[in-house]
């Protein structure tokens, strides 16, 4: 359903692939589609441990990793929304965790953008330790009905 996913090629050191993705095959690691109708346009990783391998993350929080929306599909306005979705979907699917953060690039501007504009807030700290360089830390409070 995602394998057909792809980002540009100077996208890759930032969310990896979709096949990189599945074969790292980690525990507490979640798979979801960013769907268009019944095609998926996107995939993102949730991490249910992330508080695990980032000391600034607590327990209630989830990780988002490999957020990805397919090359064909980009510049359309589907990654914003999805990130804006995440907002009512997660707490669906999480129904026991009160926030998602993740890392970004600091030279990914276009991600940057994308999810401060999506509802993540900067939170002041700096992940140094990414693997294509320092990244900012966001975090994005989940609305539970």
């Amino acid at each position: 359903m995602v394998s057909h996913i792809q980002v540009e090629p100077d996208q890759i050191r930032y969310s990896g692939t979709v096949a990189q993705a599945i074969e790292e095959n980690e525990d507490g690691v979640d798979f979801h589609a960013v769907l268009k109708k019944d095609r998926a346009v996107g995939f993102f990783k949730i991490d249910r441990l992330f508080h695990e391998t980032y000391s600034f993350a607590r327990a209630d929080e989830l990780g988002l990793r490999a957020f990805m929306i397919d090359r064909d599909a980009q510049g359309q306005g589907y990654a914003t929304a999805a990130v804006a979705a995440l907002k009512t979907y997660l707490p669906a699917h999480y129904p026991d965790r009160c926030a998602v953060m993740l890392t970004v690039n600091m030279q990914n501007l276009g991600a940057v953008r994308c999810y401060r504009k999506g509802g993540f807030a900067d939170t002041g700290g700096i992940h140094p330790d990414g693997l294509a360089g320092p990244q900012f830390i966001l975090r994005m409070a989940l609305t539970h009905s």
